[in-house]
């Protein structure tokens, strides 16, 4: 046995005051004489005998009503059977996982009431002297505040999911950072409510517990359940356009152990239901459907994907916005020595493109800031103002075509390439004189694979003959190469932008390439690549975004991002008109402030810019879980983590007092004092 409060021990000198009252009765006594006292004397002799019994006894009840109540004082407890004994003078940190994966539901009741209850129940344990935190996946400026049980409880009662997941490990390390700032003794103790999601749990043999810490991992789980999420959206036709037809492709994921049949897909758009679906879901495994869309103006639509599926709800909606494709902006600079139009003709017949032209000695620099893609061909030097704005525009985001003139100034080229990994151009022809085949590309991966159809993907084109007047180190991809594995068309990333180099004119007298079926589709996709695809959504997942602004806005100017609910001003860079957004974490947010999937406007001054739609993490959306001996297995290596078997467990509360706490015995020891106090009245009263 052991004592909280030794000091209070002190008091057994207290147990010496009713024997000092036995030992000296100062009560003078009187003498009185009789004739005959042989009879009084034995009478005397009883009655002394009887008297000294009962003194005995009432002493020794007031001697052991005193030491209980003493020892009550000093909070006697057998010692924990794990040796640890963890008092209230030891900081405890509680996590509760509210992420949106505990939405899953053991009978009528979710994960996270399920975790609070258990909690509350736990929180008897503690004395009210304990000092105690609660941290969520909210990391809000509350949990820096220590807290006593009651205060523990009443912040639980405000809890509610939130969209930002976290690692255990985020969350040993919020924890034990926010316990650095108060100085405790004998370390800390963390005990974790959680489902331990593995999509969000991370990798637990990464998780090294301090030498003066202890952790207990507390399962908040319910039987295995089906859960199904959209995985993945998108169009056929990445442009799209008004009164044209489009195919819109769903991809849905089933996590649960049993396959689902006859599933009830709905699209709406604007909130009128368009179209619906039926799809089969094999067991872990996902499945796609398709919707006909036709866009008939140029205004956003609000897309929705709907279906019914219990008991995880937060993802039963997949919000996205369809709005036309805006004109692929193309600036072709080009010299008095190109006479063959090649570029204008293949961009200006389709309206997806617009093309403004310029001859290089009338170049309007403030104009090539708004296009999506330069193509510089027939140059003879690439230097001055012309080469600062092509930069400026690549380091903005844009990319760069290069067709060299038949007469290039080779210093000024590598001059201009050099910037971004292009080395090493050499002039290797001064005319065209040996054509050589090019290697058909791969057609199913890199730049071709959404190209050609999958009937053709088996044998592409015939490939043109060309001749080469550049070489050069490729920093790239080689897009189009010789089958001597040199490169006729490669691509080189450079920050946000991009720089493509060509190795020839497109004169025929070069090679055939301008006249090949697959110098279209080249052409195409260099363009389209150029032009940033604004997503049909966003995840929150991502936590920043970029978007492409049609024009120049001021560069002091705010953007804001609002829905029905609320308006947020977030972390944001301007640079051009590129636009990159950070999304708020949850500990971002005020109070009365949540993130909910759904559509949010793109605000300027007061004024919507673009209607952008977000959902949540898919992460969330995976139920697999730690069972209780896979995370015993996880942490096996450490001492000071105990895993307990389930929530549920009604030894639980117990269990945990009885191993981490010991048996408290002050009370026995108080009922044990009034016992005899209530033994001495009653000698005093009917002992006579």
């Amino acid at each position: 046995m052991q004592f909280l409060y030794p000091a209070f021990l002190w008091g057994l000198v207290a147990i010496s005051i009713p024997v000092l009252v036995h030992l000296f009765n100062f009560r003078r006594t009187k003498k009185i004489y009789f004739t005959n006292v042989a009879f009084l004397k034995a009478v005397n002799t009883r009655t002394s005998s009887f008297r000294r019994l009962k003194h005995l006894l009432i002493m020794a009840a007031r001697m052991l009503a005193i030491a209980c109540l003493v020892l009550a004082f000093a909070q006697p407890y057998l010692p924990a059977k794990s040796g640890l004994d963890l008092k209230g003078h030891i900081l405890t940190s509680v996590y509760i996982d509210n992420s949106l994966s505990m939405q899953n539901k053991e009978h009528t009741q979710n994960n996270l009431d399920r975790a609070i209850t258990k909690l509350e129940e736990l929180l008897t344990v503690f004395p009210q002297s304990a000092i105690m935190q609660l941290v969520s996946n909210i990391f809000g400026a509350d949990e820096y505040h220590l807290a006593n049980p009651q205060q523990i409880k009443e912040r639980t009662t405000s809890l509610h999911f939130t969209h930002t997941p976290r690692s255990l490990l985020q969350v040993y390390q919020r924890q034990t950072h926010l316990a650095a700032k108060h100085t405790t003794q004998g370390g800390t103790q963390h005990i974790w409510f959680s489902d331990f999601q593995k999509s969000t749990t991370g990798d637990l043999r990464k998780l090294q517990v301090g030498a003066n810490d202890r952790l207990f991992l507390v399962p908040v789980q319910a039987p295995a359940v089906q859960n199904v999420f959209v995985d993945s959206l998108w169009l056929s036709t990445p442009f799209v356009r008004t009164m044209q037809g489009n195919t819109l492709v769903v991809k849905l994921m089933n996590t649960g152990n049993n396959a689902i049949q006859n599933l009830s897909i709905r699209l709406f758009l604007d909130d009128i239901q368009v179209a619906s679906s039926v799809v089969n879901l094999p067991a872990n495994q996902g499945a796609t459907t398709t919707f006909q869309v036709t866009l008939k103006d140029k205004t956003f639509k609000k897309g929705r994907i709907s279906f019914d599926d219990t008991p995880i709800t937060f993802d039963n909606d997949y919000y996205f916005v369809l709005q036309p494709s805006p004109a692929i902006q193309i600036a072709h600079i080009y010299s008095q020595d190109v006479t063959e139009p090649y570029i204008k003709h293949v961009f200006e017949n389709d309206s997806v493109f617009q093309i403004k032209s310029q001859l290089a000695n009338n170049i309007d620099v403030g104009q090539l800031q708004t296009a999506d893609l330069l193509i510089v061909e027939g140059l003879p030097s690439i230097d001055g103002s012309l080469k600062t704005a092509l930069d400026e525009f690549v380091s903005g985001g844009g990319s760069v075509l290069v067709i060299p003139s038949q007469t290039p100034n080779v210093a000024s080229y590598q001059a201009f390439l050099g910037n971004y990994g292009i080395r090493n151009v050499q002039q290797i022809g001064n005319k065209p004189s040996n054509p050589q085949l090019l290697a058909e590309p791969p057609a199913n991966t890199g730049f071709y694979a959404d190209i050609f159809d999958q009937s053709l993907q088996q044998k592409l084109v015939q490939m043109p003959s060309q001749n080469a007047l550049l070489s050069w180190q490729v920093a790239g991809e080689k897009i189009l190469r010789f089958r001597n594995d040199q490169a006729f068309l490669s691509v080189s990333k450079a920050k946000q932008g991009a720089v493509y180099l060509l190795a020839s004119p497109l004169s025929q007298a070069w090679g055939e390439l301008s006249h090949n079926a697959i110098f279209v589709p080249t052409m195409y996709k260099i363009a389209a690549l150029s032009a940033r695809q604004e997503p049909l959504a966003y995840s929150f997942a991502a936590h920043n975004f970029r978007i492409d602004l049609p024009n120049m806005p001021d560069k002091n100017a705010r953007f804001s991002l609002k829905n029905q609910q609320l308006e947020l001003l977030p972390v944001q860079y301007l640079v051009g008109k590129q636009l990159t957004i950070e999304l708020p974490k949850s500990n971002e947010l005020q109070d009365n402030q949540r993130v909910e999937s759904g559509y949010y406007e793109l605000m300027l001054n007061g004024k919507p810019q673009r209607l952008l739609a977000f959902n949540h993490s898919h992460a969330e959306s995976q139920m697999r879980f730690y069972s209780t001996e896979e995370l015993k297995q996880l942490v096996a290596g450490q001492k000071n983590i105990q895993v307990f078997d389930k929530l549920d467990d009604a030894a639980l509360v117990k269990t945990f007092k009885e191993q981490y706490f010991g048996q408290a015995l002050w009370k026995y020891f108080l009922g044990a004092a009034l016992l005899f106090l209530a033994i001495e009245i009653l000698l005093i009263k009917f002992y006579r």
